[in-house]
């Protein structure tokens, strides 16, 4: 969280429609001769079985019987919105070898191409509308490339186009074998509504199917999901089966998991079902202005007071005070301040401290940092009456030693005590002891490449650095919302960079937190998801909040597709999280200086 407003990059798709027109140059190759050895390993490329093989974006995808170019099918694949109505297909291939890409297209900007070719990935186009086009294009795979994926899809904005007659031609590869069913099925999380699942990885799987009763209703990239909508105190059989390119395992052995009555674990503490989080300048006003306790609107369900800060890095000795006169001339006095705060609490609302910020570098690297830690939170709670605490480790409070790489059991101090810290203070407040945590996409997404300095060291230690204190304390979490803002590009489950400001984003960071991922692409060391109701979206309020601010308009196409899996552009989300909590914003100052644009969006949405 920052005390100064950045400046917001913008970047869009005229710039690479235009790279694209320029380099239109001859659109259909000449193919080589196919070797004697040669075939088309492509599945199912006339459409012919509908969209058999095939995995296309959002709903954009469909086989229809006219027009065709070949057979009685083709593909009629639609953009919409920011979906280019991509449809793709992974082929198993042989290492240093040859292959020729082909299909038949009718349509406007009707592109084909393949992916992870080893070598340099290649695409063709087609310009113009109107009768069947061939497009052809040729590559050569690396000295390790066993797959590759091949595609087509349109262009933004465009109409409908047409493919048929898709054609892989070259040697085929080993054949991939159906992976075994996987063991270990497991339940790790129980809520009245939810159900949290490991199993053991299974060698040579792509992807896993969840069932119950039966019925698919989960898909997962690792080995755990989580079932959403189900109802309390009721007993549901759950099974799971590997897949990959050949196909599908036997379901596993089914286990029984019954739901709680209500509630569920994690420190839930009677929040609504659909939370609205906020940060509160309390102890500086950050141009926005300051806001007053009792000024701030029912809308907010959490507000967390900004911020406490050690009174120096390594001491562990947070303090906590209200914004000085000379910067705040409308600040309230101690006495209303307390008054206003048990106010919200008795209209149901929760205030907690918030740790850290920007400028709040927290390091407990010894255990006599984590005991001030405790005995000065513990301070400022009971002083203020609060409900609980929240951590905003940024910069460098965060970090992991060399050798210290699984997250599972982590040995860095400045981890290790922060999580000793933390149960601490659980423990001695109670289940009704709130607690939310606030990091950067860097410390928890950017854990699915990367984790600490790595197994031969030279990367940052604070990649990933979350992932072990989020772990740790998953059973006495009350949320979770990551700064899906002043961030790089980060890479999703889809293993594509999103970049932030618009609803794609906020999907693939939040998809990630709930399906779970391998940590540094180890699938023996897979970062668990999270519940739903534990996960809250994190926004800046406004363009001068933050870098990576995102419309309404886009806030609410990435709830949508959450929610109810709608609106999902080209990222597939691994379940529908229809329990999704909310979302949280930097910051409720920033928000009101926008005319509460940020907040009304949030009431007018979930009909508050």
């Amino acid at each position: 969280m920052e005390r100064t407003g950045p400046t917001v990059r913008f970047s869009g798709l005229l710039a690479a429609a235009t790279a694209a027109v320029l380099a239109a140059g001859a659109l259909v190759a000449t193919a080589p001769a196919a070797g004697a050895a040669d075939v088309d390993l492509a599945r199912n490329g006339g459409f012919e079985s509908g969209l058999d093989g095939w995995s296309c974006t959002a709903a954009s995808g469909a086989a229809v019987s006219s027009p065709v170019h070949g057979g009685t099918k083709a593909l009629k694949a639609t953009p919409a919105g920011s979906d280019n109505a991509k449809c793709s297909q992974v082929i198993t291939v042989k290492p240093n070898s040859s292959y020729t890409l082909s299909a038949w297209v009718q349509g406007s900007y009707v592109y084909l191409g393949a992916t992870g070719t080893g070598t340099t990935d290649v695409s063709t186009w087609t310009q113009s509308s109107g009768a069947w086009k061939q497009l052809t294009t040729t590559f050569r795979t690396g000295p390790s490339t066993t797959s590759v994926s091949v595609y087509t899809h349109g262009w933004y904005g465009t109409p409908a186009h047409y493919v048929d007659d898709l054609t892989l031609v070259g040697p085929g590869g080993d054949p991939v074998v159906i992976p075994a069913v996987p063991a270990g099925l497991k339940t790790t999380a129980l809520t009245s509504s939810s159900v949290a699942l490991s199993w053991n990885a299974v060698s040579g799987a792509s992807g896993y199917n969840v069932y119950r009763g039966g019925t698919k209703v989960a898909t997962a990239t690792g080995p755990s999901a989580t079932v959403t909508g189900l109802t309390p105190s009721t007993a549901y059989s759950f099974q799971v089966s590997a897949t990959n390119a050949a196909g599908e395992s036997a379901k596993s052995a089914a286990i029984t998991a019954t739901t709680t009555a209500g509630g569920g674990g994690g420190g839930d503490t009677e929040l609504p079902a659909r939370a609205l989080v906020g940060y509160l300048h309390s102890s500086f006003a950050n141009g926005s202005g300051y806001t007053r306790m009792a000024d701030v609107p029912d809308s907010w369900d959490v507000i967390n007071l900004a911020f406490g800060e050690p009174i120096s890095v390594t001491s562990g000795d947070i303090r906590f005070s209200l914004c000085p006169v000379a910067e705040c001339p409308n600040v309230e006095s101690e006495a209303e301040f307390k008054a206003a705060i048990k106010a919200k609490q008795a209209a149901g609302k929760k205030v907690l401290i918030s740790i850290g910020g920007q400028n709040g570098q927290v390091q407990l690297a010894s255990t006599a940092a984590r005991d001030a830690f405790v005995t000065s939170v513990s301070k400022i709670i009971d002083t203020y009456g609060l409900d609980g605490l929240d951590i905003d480790f940024e910069g460098h409070s965060l970090s992991l030693d060399t050798g210290d790489t699984d997250f599972r059991s982590p040995t860095s101090p400045v981890i290790v005590n922060l999580i000793s810290a933390v149960k601490s203070l659980k423990a001695k407040y109670g289940s009704d002891f709130v607690l939310t945590m606030a990091p950067e996409t860097f410390f928890v997404q950017l854990g699915y490449q990367f984790y600490g300095s790595g197994p031969w060291g030279g990367q940052d230690p604070r990649a990933g650095a979350y992932l072990p204190v989020i772990h740790a304390l998953r059973d006495d979490l009350t949320l979770l919302h990551v700064q899906d803002y002043n961030s790089g590009p980060i890479m999703g489950l889809d293993n594509q960079y999103h970049s932030m400001g618009g609803a794609d984003f906020h999907i693939a960071m939040t998809d990630m937190l709930l399906a779970g991922f391998p940590v540094a692409g180890n699938t023996s060391r897979v970062f668990p998801g999270l519940r739903p109701d534990q996960v809250a979206i994190g926004l800046p309020a406004s363009t001068q909040a933050g870098n990576g601010h995102t419309t309404p308009a886009e806030v609410n196409k990435a709830l949508n597709c959450l929610i109810k899996k709608t609106d999902c552009g080209s990222y597939q989300t691994h379940g529908t999280w229809s329990d999704l909590r909310g979302l949280m914003t930097w910051s409720i100052n920033w928000d009101r200086f926008n005319n509460w644009e940020f907040s009304r969006n949030f009431d007018a949405y979930f009909g508050n």
